[in-house]
């Protein structure tokens, strides 16, 4: 399958460089499977498309204030973005400042420091600090935030969900920044329910496919949990006929990955799960995702859950009724 398939225009202004004031008045776009419509409300109208028994899957990974400024030894500025924990003081990283090559140190604030011990691309490397780095992330770290928002972020709490408990992320789930208290109570009224999975996003979540053949993309790795009372629940409800609605495509990733014959085991680890079309789902029924980038996985992702040509054709009538795009972006439900 050619890359170039997954390429749509989008105009710069639908990009949306803040939230809105209340999270769950996002719009949101239904796209049924079943009847081939797209349809058009609001999201914290979400309630009216689930039924008694159904659970929707959220992932309760919380952003950490990833992004830490430094010094090289010469003085001169590094900076570091933490993407993935490896062992208690190794992380994987980018990093930004000429000459970070393998044994160069990286001074940071409260005597942290850092060595680089392996080079893995231009910008990415292996570095091992001298102490816990989460320790004194909340004095000296800064939230990441995507690249594509050029506005600064009033309150850093705004790119977290309210599920995020479990730090270690360099990114939000972004399809869960739209429930407030009062959505998940809608839920749970019609008789839904909320299950919580673990999966640390990484900044390669949502980098481009670079390769001209999807097939030869060599895909990030992640770690995530499914836990054994979540995985029971989860099993009943797909025992008694009920649906499971994945919250983001991190949600998805981690239970495919975990996904059994008739349902879900208890799970603990990385995952390499590279989701495009021609994937069978084995656990979700339907999709709740923000509108992702070009050539991007996530694409890929919900290209195989949808249909290629159905997603493009929901993604054209989201730019046409001015629809916001990405991280801060609506939403779209598809059953």
């Amino acid at each position: 399958m050619k890359t170039e398939a997954f390429d749509y225009d989008l105009p710069q202004e639908l990009i949306a460089q803040k939230p809105l004031k209340v999270r769950h008045e996002s719009r949101l776009l239904v796209y049924d499977r079943k009847t081939d419509k797209i349809s058009h409300t609001w999201f914290k109208q979400i309630s009216r498309f689930v039924s008694s028994g159904d659970i929707l899957v959220v992932n309760r990974t919380r952003v950490i204030p990833a992004r830490i400024f430094g010094k090289k030894t010469t003085g001169g500025k590094a900076e570091v973005l933490l993407l993935r924990k490896i062992s208690e003081k190794t992380w994987e990283v980018l990093v930004g400042g000429k000459g970070l090559s393998e044994g160069k140190k990286i001074h940071f604030p409260g005597g942290l420091q850092a060595v680089i011990i392996q080079e893995l691309s231009a910008s990415k490397r292996i570095i091992e600090f001298n102490q816990h780095v989460e320790e004194q992330l909340n004095e000296i770290g800064h939230t990441p935030i995507p690249p594509y928002i050029h506005e600064e972020l009033e309150d850093p709490e705004r790119y977290q969900t309210i599920f995020a408990r479990v730090p270690g992320s360099a990114a939000a789930p972004t399809a869960g920044l739209h429930f407030t208290e009062s959505v998940t109570s809608d839920l749970q009224k019609k008789g839904a329910s909320i299950e919580e999975i673990t999966l640390h996003v990484g900044l390669d979540t949502f980098a481009p496919v670079t390769e001209n053949r999807v097939e030869d993309h060599q895909i990030h790795s992640e770690w995530c949990e499914v836990s054994e009372i979540t995985a029971e629940r989860i099993n009943r409800a797909v025992g008694q006929g009920s649906k499971i609605f994945s919250v983001g495509t991190t949600s998805a990733r981690t239970l495919e990955t975990a996904a059994t014959e008739g349902g879900v085991r208890a799970y603990q680890g990385d995952t390499d799960l590279f989701i495009f079309p021609g994937y069978q789902f084995r656990v979700v029924d339907c999709l709740l995702t923000n509108f992702h980038l070009p050539r991007s996985s996530l694409l890929m992702m919900v290209s195989a859950f949808a249909g290629l040509e159905n997603i493009m054709r929901c993604y054209r009538e989201a730019v046409e009724k001015q629809y916001r795009f990405y991280s801060f972006g609506d939403a779209m439900l598809i059953l």
